[in-house]
């Protein structure tokens, strides 16, 4: 397998925790520096039409784009430490946290809206960190009392071992944290984060540890 990758990506991030997780290390690795715009060059466009990262390149030529479907093939094929819970309840609380992360926060986040909202629409940087700053704080607010009332959370999002919900918040926390965003009010999440990052495959996968880390 081939990793498409960039350091910074909170979405290929989620894709190196579930890999190491699974203890599946990809045969190569190749980095699509986004703010130099690699992700446009047209021979990656030939490989993934959307130009966003991760994707996972299969040895027999298939391509994977989009990190949760990635996550959830690589738990069907490496069934060794599942990121879904065996209950359908289970699996269903487990994904709806993990699509509260990728779907409502980290899309209005993303370089590409923020680059637009500086580039296109001439906002400042100031009423650009402002954006990212009120999206996060939705987010997580929600997130916090959903995690904190609900006894299926444990010592991770749901119970004692991680899953996809943790490999989605662990680096969408990261990106608070880069925009000096002030997580005092979520201690759930920040409590869950710890206890991630305690482990070596959270760890290994934080962008400061990549080869392309800048």
């Amino acid at each position: 397998m081939r990793l498409y990758d960039y350091f910074r990506s909170s979405a290929a991030y989620r894709v190196r925790i579930a890999l190491n997780l699974k203890g599946v290390a990809p045969g190569e690795r190749t980095y699509v520096h986004l703010r130099m715009g690699n992700q446009r060059a047209q021979d990656y466009l030939a490989l993934n039409p959307q130009g966003l990262v991760p994707a996972l390149a299969l040895d027999d030529g298939r391509v994977l784009t989009q990190s949760l479907a990635i996550i959830e093939y690589l738990d069907e094929t490496h069934p060794k430490s599942p990121l879904l819970p065996a209950d359908a309840e289970g699996r269903a609380r487990v994904r709806g946290i993990a699509l509260q992360i990728a779907c409502d926060i980290h899309p209005l986040d993303n370089l590409r809206v923020l680059n637009y909202l500086i580039g296109t629409l001439g906002v400042s940087r100031e009423q650009k960190d402002g954006w990212y700053r009120y999206w996060i704080d939705v987010g997580f607010e929600a997130l916090e009392k959903s995690l904190a009332r609900d006894a299926a959370t444990g010592t991770y999002c749901h119970g004692d071992a991680p899953t996809l919900a943790d490999v989605c918040l662990v680096p969408q926390m990261a990106n608070a944290r880069r925009f000096s965003i002030d997580l005092s009010p979520y201690p759930t999440l920040r409590r869950i984060e710890a206890a991630c990052n305690a482990l070596p495959a959270f760890a290994d996968a934080a962008p400061a540890k990549q080869p392309d880390a800048e």
